[in-house]
């Protein structure tokens, strides 16, 4: 499992979050309700990169979907301690790994898992997970743990390949949606032939797909650069196909 250089770098994007700041179960989380009426018995759980809630970019992310009828909880796994986006963006000096030896499963997993069963206790029975680079790991395990019912990875990082995939398809129930790129040493090509290998042409029956963006690199969905047409087109396009994925299948 592993990380790349594109991980910490990217570009914050201009908005104005109209979600909240809640705390649930004594974890900070993003909270972006529907201003329509919705399904109280489902929640897509936005599960952040390295950044985590903080960065507006997420924030937005959830507005979004929001905006499409779902409730979302961004969840602040990392304890406060997420990434400054301030001082790292585009940081090269930046000690990334000594930040990720301090975040480990035995640090984030169980503030996720805390949030989890706090919505449960309000009702929620339906859980989609879109998780972005860090986030995508997650999204894997609870797959694997048959918590979520619909899984929407992009830009996934810190998976065992092609391990995860093909425990994914062995073990897991919920649908999977993968947003692809040309540019990602951590989801790179290789891995992207075997997940359309292992899931594609029907053959995980709970439901697959998977999206490629050409001119993006990892982290194009939350952290692209919006003035390169490509990775605009990518950002966009992810988010819609992720859409289009949650509506079908959650």
């Amino acid at each position: 499992m592993s990380f790349c250089k594109d991980c910490i770098q990217g570009v914050r994007h201009e908005g104005e979050p109209s979600g909240i700041l809640e705390t649930i179960a004594d974890v900070a989380c993003y909270v972006a309700t529907p201003t329509v009426d919705y399904s109280k018995d489902k929640v897509i759980l936005l599960l952040p990169d390295a950044y985590g809630i903080e960065l507006i970019n997420a924030q937005l992310l959830a507005d979004d979907f929001a905006k499409n009828g779902f409730k979302v909880v961004a969840i602040d796994y990392f304890n406060g301690d997420g990434l400054p986006a301030d001082r790292v963006l585009n940081d090269k000096t930046f000690d990334f790994r000594g930040w990720l030896a301090t975040h480990d499963a035995e640090a984030t997993r169980p503030p996720l898992d805390r949030v989890i069963a706090a919505l449960k206790v309000e009702g929620v029975t339906k859980f989609g997970a879109t998780g972005y680079c860090f986030g995508g790991r997650y999204t894997f395990d609870l797959a694997f743990d048959n918590i979520i019912q619909c899984a929407v990875v992009s830009h996934p990082s810190l998976l065992n390949l092609p391990d995860d995939l093909e425990t994914y398809f062995a073990q897991a129930k919920a649908p999977l949606l993968i947003n692809s790129c040309e540019n990602d040493r951590l989801f790179p090509a290789e891995a992207q032939a075997k997940a359309d290998e292992l899931f594609g042409n029907g053959k995980f029956a709970p439901g697959y797909r998977r999206e490629y963006f050409p001119g993006c690199t990892h982290g194009f969905a939350v952290r692209g650069d919006l003035s390169d047409p490509l990775v605009k087109a990518g950002k966009e396009g992810s988010f819609m196909a992720s859409v289009e994925f949650f509506l079908e299948y959650l």
